[in-house]
């Protein structure tokens, strides 16, 4: 039997960016396809997709909000036990998931917590694609103190070529460090910075 996977993830982002979105509505709970046509309905967008913002709550609901939100605003600024992009779209008068991923560079969900995303979808119900379409693991750079978004299995960080830890890490800081790398997230294929925290 699969084990099933317990973890809740607080925020581990940008203390500035949390308290900028503090008064921000939090995300709206999706429970039925009649609160998502209901949502995206007021949230539509001219191209063929519509791309969210969301977090799955703690009761274990899925919450979305307009995709430039952050995710800490989606959330209240609670844990969560998943969170990242999610894309609709429309087949034959239902709503569908055909892309989703783990992005959330402020909780840094791991690839695992896709069993609680599965139930929140099944439960309004939702098709998906069985999985995260575009999967992400986060890893914190103990010499540096640097979050990490590991590429190709290569688990070495982007900034000062140390070693990743192999088990997530990311609620893990440096207090020694005295600038903490929050700001920064490096994509190490392509050493490109990633924007949204």
């Amino acid at each position: 039997m699969r084990k099933k996977h317990l973890k809740q993830y607080r925020y581990i982002g940008s203390p500035e960016i949390k308290d900028s979105v503090a008064n921000y509505p939090i995300g709206t709970r999706i429970t039925s396809q009649e609160d998502l046509k209901t949502w995206l309905d007021n949230n539509k967008e001219s191209s063929e997709y519509i791309v969210c913002t969301f977090i799955i709550d703690l009761e274990g609901y899925l919450r979305i909000a307009n995709r430039h939100s952050e995710h800490v605003a989606c959330s209240g600024g609670e844990s969560v036990m998943s969170a990242g992009e999610i894309f609709f779209s429309l087949d034959r008068n239902q709503y569908q998931v055909v892309e989703i991923s783990n992005q959330s560079t402020g909780f840094c969900p791991e690839p695992e917590s896709w069993i609680w995303v599965s139930q929140a979808l099944e439960r309004i119900p939702l098709i998906h694609p069985g999985n995260f379409t575009n999967s992400f693991i986060f890893r914190r750079c103990i010499k540096c103190n640097l979050l990490n978004i590991v590429k190709n299995d290569s688990y070495i960080c982007a900034d000062c070529n140390a070693g990743l830890p192999l088990v997530w890490n990311c609620e893990l800081t440096l207090l020694e460090i005295a600038e903490p790398a929050f700001e920064r997230v490096w994509n190490n294929s392509e050493d490109a910075e990633y924007d949204k925290l």
